[in-house]
This record gives structure tokens, sequence and C-alpha cells, in this order.
């Protein structure tokens, strides 16, 4: 037998494991889209009233105060 005219290639499993990364992903970027455009939606629907800059259960964006401890 001659090595340099054996093809090796991945076959049937190789095949069958990329499409089911290839569904999983498709599902997944699916569900994240739908939930991205839920919290649009519910965000557009929130009321704004004039404190919503200092809401206290909200953490602050701007990171810890005073520096160094």
């Amino acid at each position: 037998m001659n090595p340099e005219s054996v093809d090796v290639t991945a076959g049937l499993g190789g095949f069958l494991a990329f499409f089911l990364l290839a569904v999983a992903l498709y599902f997944l970027m699916r569900n994240m889209n739908a939930r991205l455009r839920r919290m649009a939606y519910r965000q557009e629907q929130e009321p704004k009233t004039p404190d919503d800059d200092s809401h206290p259960d909200r953490p602050d964006s701007s990171g810890p105060k005073g520096g160094r401890p």
C-alpha cells in the first residue's frame, strides 16, 4: 500500500459534528436576537422620570469613588 495515495478526511463524524455546531449556533443567535429585541421594547415602554439617573437599585457606572483604599 502506498502511503501517499491515502486520503485522510473527517468523514461522516466530522460532518455531523460541524452540522450540529452550526445548528446550535443558529438557535443561540435566534434566542439572543429575540431577547435583545424584547429588552429594547421594554426599555421603550418604560416611563421616563427625572430621577432615573439616581436610581438607588442601579449601580453607578462611573466605578468606585475615592480612589485607592
